[in-house]
């Protein structure tokens, strides 16, 4: 079924069946069969009246007789293949014919099925069942699939809010601490601003320093908090702006080994990006880490290959038992979870940290 395509089969019903039969006998014996069985049934005589009716209510099964003056059984299954209202409606061919060369040709069009006259009633009854059985499970599938994707789309805009709460509080702690400190080196110099001078100067000095790393790291801040911008062309390149930034800021320069042999999904890319920002976040802010090691990674596995992304520090590291939800590590563990990823989280104190992330490719 293509994308976006809606399950015409209501899972309460039997189904609605479309017959198309130029002959009105063959016409009136299945629909009184299929009416005496609970179907709801729709019947034409020849294949532009099928393809109209198909597109204008579409049914949920079709019977279609191969040989039809004007157009034929093979040409009406091709036509309604290509149409993206009819696409996905399983055709059952219904013939005189057991030739092994028209039942080929009747799966090449798209047929899913191929009954040769004179048919058994329960035979047509058991085959017409069966593809509309699989249409119920087909029709089940899909809602589960987009539960699913609505879930993760809602597990990760909870991780977002949830990372966007958590900056917020760092502004406003940050901020507050340094506005009082602001506060305490202005009112210094000016206790001693007619007395002297010179260290009136300095403290003005310091309240400057001050002002400036509460400005900077505010910037940064608000810049984190901005709504994503679309993932850029290279993860690699962006990886690298953030452990340049990093360097920039601490002094360290990780070391980065990356190995990308697959095209890598906006999603994942996006998800990569911010755990790599965070983590090196926390590290500059309280590992007090002298080395850092960056990994990412393309693994081949018996049951598919998957992107591994490993982030190293030998800092001072912590008791994860005690910040399960501290530094961020929920919102990275919602974001991968909304991916189907794994994380993993090896730390103690003085043993520096490790993060690892792997999503599955297929």
């Amino acid at each position: 079924m293509r994308s976006g395509q809606a399950m015409h089969l209501p899972l309460s019903m039997k189904g609605d069946i479309l017959i198309v039969d130029d002959t009105p006998d063959n016409l009136r014996l299945l629909s009184t069969i299929l009416s005496e069985q609970g179907y709801k049934v729709r019947s034409v005589i020849n294949g532009s009246a099928a393809l109209m009716g198909a597109q204008a209510r579409p049914p949920d099964l079709i019977l279609l007789d191969v040989n039809m003056p004007g157009m034929n059984g093979y040409e009406v299954c091709r036509l309604l293949k290509e149409q993206e209202q009819t696409f996905d409606i399983p055709v059952i061919f219904i013939s005189a014919s057991h030739d092994v060369i028209n039942k080929v040709q009747a799966f090449s069009v798209g047929g899913v099925d191929y009954i040769c006259k004179p048919f058994q009633v329960e035979e047509v009854l058991v085959r017409i069942e069966t593809q509309l059985s699989l249409r119920r499970l087909q029709a089940k599938l899909q809602q589960a699939l987009e539960h699913e994707r609505s879930l993760n789309h809602q597990i990760e805009a909870m991780a977002a809010i949830e990372e966007r709460n958590r900056i917020a509080r760092e502004i406003h702690d940050s901020l507050g601490h340094s506005l009082t400190a602001l506060t305490l080196q202005l009112q210094a110099a000016v206790s001693v601003f007619h007395t002297n001078s010179e260290q009136a100067q300095v403290f003005l000095t310091q309240a400057y320093q001050l002002s400036k790393t509460a400005m900077q790291e505010v910037r940064q801040s608000v810049k984190t908090l901005r709504v994503d911008q679309p993932t850029q062309p290279s993860l690699a390149t962006t990886l690298l702006d953030l452990t340049e930034g990093f360097r920039q800021a601490t002094g360290i320069s990780p070391i980065v080994h990356f190995d990308l042999n697959e095209p890598v999904s906006s999603s994942i890319s996006k998800t990569i990006h911010r755990i790599v920002q965070e983590a090196l976040t926390n590290i500059s802010k309280y590992a007090q880490a002298t080395q850092v090691w960056i990994d990412l990674v393309t693994l081949h596995q018996a049951n598919g290959n998957c992107l591994c992304l490993s982030l190293k520090d030998n800092g001072k590291g912590f008791d994860c038992r005690q910040h399960t939800s501290g530094f961020g590590l929920q919102g990275m563990q919602e974001r991968v979870a909304a991916l189907a990823g794994e994380f993993y989280l090896t730390t103690a104190p003085e043993a520096g940290c490790q993060i690892e992330v792997r999503f599955p490719l297929s």
